[in-house]
């Protein structure tokens, strides 16, 4: 049996803003972004450069319930991982662009770590595993 995680879904405020976040300040690569008339949303996905694993959904909150959670998906724990194959090259780019960095850069056993937050308040590790981590080589 082979099964994987294809779709994570993030709640956000609006598809556009979500879009030109992850799109100009992440360089993620829009893959899909299809209007679903019955249901009265679009279904849009995201997904880092040249990745091959896990996409983003970019989920509008369509409830007020929904909304709450907006910025706040894990409950102020780090929610999302998004691995580097050079650290440094997208810590200072992703600086540049105006992310903004809550725990700056640390060697940590599994590799080199900092968190940082997307236009929502979600946290997020930027990381580089260490070329032995068991994870490394699936980047």
């Amino acid at each position: 049996m082979k099964q994987s995680i294809v779709h994570i879904a993030l709640v956000v405020r609006d598809y556009d803003e979500a879009i030109a976040f992850y799109t100009q300040k992440l360089h993620f690569t829009l893959i899909e972004d299809t209007y679903q008339p019955e249901q009265e949303k679009r279904w849009v996905v995201v997904a880092p450069p040249n990745s091959s694993g896990s996409t983003l959904l970019l989920a509008r909150a369509s409830k007020p319930e929904q909304e709450t959670f907006i910025g706040n998906q894990a409950g102020g724990r780090v929610f999302l991982f998004l691995n580097s194959d050079d650290f440094w090259r997208d810590y200072n780019e992703m600086v540049e662009r105006g992310i903004k960095f809550i725990r700056p850069p640390k060697v940590e056993s599994y590799g080199t770590v900092a968190v940082f937050e997307d236009l929502y308040g979600n946290l997020w590790d930027l990381l580089q595993l260490n070329p032995d981590h068991p994870l490394a080589t699936k980047n």
